[in-house]
């Protein structure tokens, strides 16, 4: 099998809400919230692919100082052939206001709340992680 190393980032707002973004049609899981973040590329660190995929995902540019690794999730996809491996980082600072690039839709969210909300397999456990941290 696999495996997949992709990051993502739990950005959280003033008032402890995180926010999701809904994967678009057309992609796995579509319809489904996540985190945003995406695959590291070859030769890449795992904060250089997620000050670029924050950038290219919801046009902000996160603030390295104020971020955080959080957690590190491990879930295997046997049914589309890979593991995914996952750094997870907070941040807490960024510039300019998120939008949904690449994503259907983006929610702020707080942890309890995302227990109702249609999330991805893998997040369950960061979920949980999230609310014990904020």
């Amino acid at each position: 099998m696999n495996v997949l190393l992709v990051v993502a980032a739990a950005l959280v707002d003033g008032q402890g809400r995180v926010l999701l973004a809904q994967r678009p049609e057309g992609k796995r899981l579509a319809g489904k919230w996540e985190f945003p973040g995406g695959k590291v590329e070859s030769g890449e660190s795992p904060e250089a692919a997620l000050v670029r995929e924050l950038r290219e995902e919801l046009d902000v540019t996160i603030d390295l100082a104020a971020t955080e690794a959080f957690y590190f999730l491990s879930h295997p996809y046997p049914e589309f052939g890979f593991h995914l491996l996952m750094p997870v980082y907070l941040v807490r600072g960024w510039e300019g206001t998120p939008r949904a690039v690449e994503h259907a839709a983006i929610a702020w969210a707080e942890p309890a709340q995302m227990a109702q909300m249609d999330m991805i397999e893998a997040d369950a456990e960061l979920i949980s992680q999230l609310r014990n941290r904020l």
